[in-house]
């Protein structure tokens, strides 16, 4: 099988599988954040353009990764606009140079203002990981 270019569209069941979400999960986003808009083929199949991708990875760490709510992603969305919201797996800020100076810092204000702190969120990630635990379990054993 050969490996597609970064430009190519991918299937959900791509995109489910690169960012390590279940299919449903990506499909529950189209709903709430109305600028994921794969292109829809016959029958339904969905097809995510490179940009929808990188959005649906920038949701993803800031639901997962700095502990925003869905409205709370729906609230930067729409202050800072979709362009702005990059993955950086190293650092809090997740907002980058498109910001001039003087706007950066009202922004990282805002930015940890909507987030959990470091502790809480490394306890939900555990209670969470126990949980998928179980669930695998329970499906192992029907």
């Amino acid at each position: 099988m050969s490996l597609k270019s970064p430009e190519a569209f991918r299937t959900i069941s791509e995109v489910s599988k690169d960012l390590s979400l279940p299919q449903h999960v990506l499909r529950f986003w189209e709903t709430k954040f109305i600028q994921i808009k794969p292109i829809k083929r016959g029958g339904g199949r969905r097809y995510y353009r490179p940009e929808d991708i990188e959005l649906l990875k920038g949701i993803k760490y800031l639901l997962y990764n700095d502990g925003y709510t869905i409205r709370g992603v729906q609230k930067v969305i729409k202050e800072n606009g979709t362009r702005k919201i990059l993955i950086r797996e190293n650092t809090n800020n997740l907002f980058t140079g498109y910001q001039n100076k003087n706007n950066q810092q009202s922004d990282q204000t805002n930015h940890l203002t909507s987030q959990i702190s470091e502790s809480k969120r490394k306890k939900l990630m555990d209670v969470l990981n126990d949980l998928v635990l179980l669930k695998n379990k329970l499906n192992q054993d029907n």
